[in-house]
């Protein structure tokens, strides 16, 4: 997948005037490759086009216009991509409930961990994790994952952690999207 690059971004006031077209274009993109796990877990994949719109995003809110800094988020956004054969993912765990939500995140420490795609032979390709987001006490509610998959479009997605075990199966249309964004 081809990463951001800094022709690709435009100023943030130049952004401001293209926003609310770009960001119809990107919630379209988004949308085959939000993948829903269960009742507390959405998989968001992304690609260059999602990425790019988180660090446009990024720039209007903090209105970042020193090149140094412009390119310290692609730096950073890009990273989530991974490299060629893999898929990157921002993972949510959404718990409604405050309490609920504080106490399953003290629990759920390896989680990350044990987020899946499953392929087509019913391989289970298991994620990489940033290693920074966990702090021993506690797993972040917002997750980056990749995923090796190689030129194999993933049929399912799941967690098999201790009492969390849930699967879901892709839709021909998110299989399509994630066929698209690994270029088979």
């Amino acid at each position: 997948m081809r990463l951001v690059r800094r022709d690709d971004i435009v100023d943030y006031q130049t952004y401001g005037d293209q926003r609310e077209e770009f960001r119809r274009r990107v919630m379209a993109v988004k949308e085959p490759r939000r993948i829903h796990v269960g009742d507390d877990f959405t998989l968001l994949v992304e690609n260059t086009l999602t990425i790019r719109y988180q660090i446009q995003e990024m720039m209007r809110a903090e209105r970042i216009v020193r090149e140094d800094d412009i390119q310290h988020e692609l730096d950073t956004y890009n990273a989530l991509l991974g490299g060629d054969g893999e898929l990157g993912c921002t993972l949510l765990i959404e718990i409604p409930d405050a309490q609920d939500r504080a106490r399953k995140l003290s629990e759920w420490l390896g989680l990350p961990e044990r987020v899946y795609l499953e392929l087509e032979d019913g391989v289970r390709v298991f994620a990489t994790v940033d290693a920074d987001q966990q702090d021993g006490s506690r797993v972040s509610s917002v997750q980056y994952l990749r995923y090796r998959v190689d030129d194999r479009v993933p049929v399912a997605a799941g967690v098999d952690f201790p009492g969390v075990e849930v699967r879901t199966a892709l839709t021909a249309a998110q299989r399509s999207a994630l066929r698209e964004d690994l270029g088979t």
